[in-house]
């Protein structure tokens, strides 16, 4: 009742000002959906990274492949998006607001040759899912990723940008490397 009362004394302005502000201060959330997250070691990783970001939050559901990403404003979760990918991690999210966005230094040209750098690579389901994602492009013969790899080679007659593509399709992703 006394709550009510002082409430009912307090100008309207700075009534506002205090919804305002308590309105405010909400959490910000992206769920990044369809990320590779085939065993332990990948949500630490996920969770390692994400760590890098000041009040960022990630809650990771391995067995639904997916990341959600909080913090206190949207700036905070477009980092820890960010860090995400840098880790060699990739989704896709329904927020317009929050993108994924690889740099990946791929363009459409057909080369015989490919160096891939920073794609997640903890154990043999990771470097299973790399194999998998990369022989469904047309062209591609052999890749040589292995666990805890830093770099892998692709070869064959394929296109450089359809490569990365299948890699974020399968939830991963990495950069050319020279």
């Amino acid at each position: 009742m006394l709550a009510k009362r002082t409430l009912a004394l307090l100008p309207a302005s700075l009534l506002a000002l205090l919804v305002s502000t308590a309105a405010g201060s909400a959490e910000v959330t992206a769920k990044i959906t369809d990320v590779h997250l085939c065993c332990k070691s990948c949500v630490t990783g996920v969770e390692k990274a994400i760590a890098e970001v000041p009040d960022a939050k990630a809650a990771v559901d391995q067995e639904a492949g997916t990341v959600t990403l909080s913090g206190p404003d949207k700036e905070t979760v477009k980092k820890a998006a960010g860090v995400l990918v840098k880790a060699g991690y990739f989704g896709k999210t329904g927020d317009s607001g929050i993108k994924l966005e690889a740099n990946t230094g791929a363009k459409s040209k057909t080369v015989q040759s490919m160096t891939i750098e920073d794609v997640h690579l903890c154990c043999p389901k990771c470097v299973k899912a790399v194999d998998k994602a990369v022989k469904t492009v047309p062209g591609v013969k052999e890749q040589t990723a292995t666990k805890g790899a830093k770099s892998f080679q692709v070869t064959g007659d394929f296109n450089e940008k359809d490569v990365m593509t299948a890699l974020q399709e399968a939830g991963l992703t990495g950069k050319v490397g020279k």
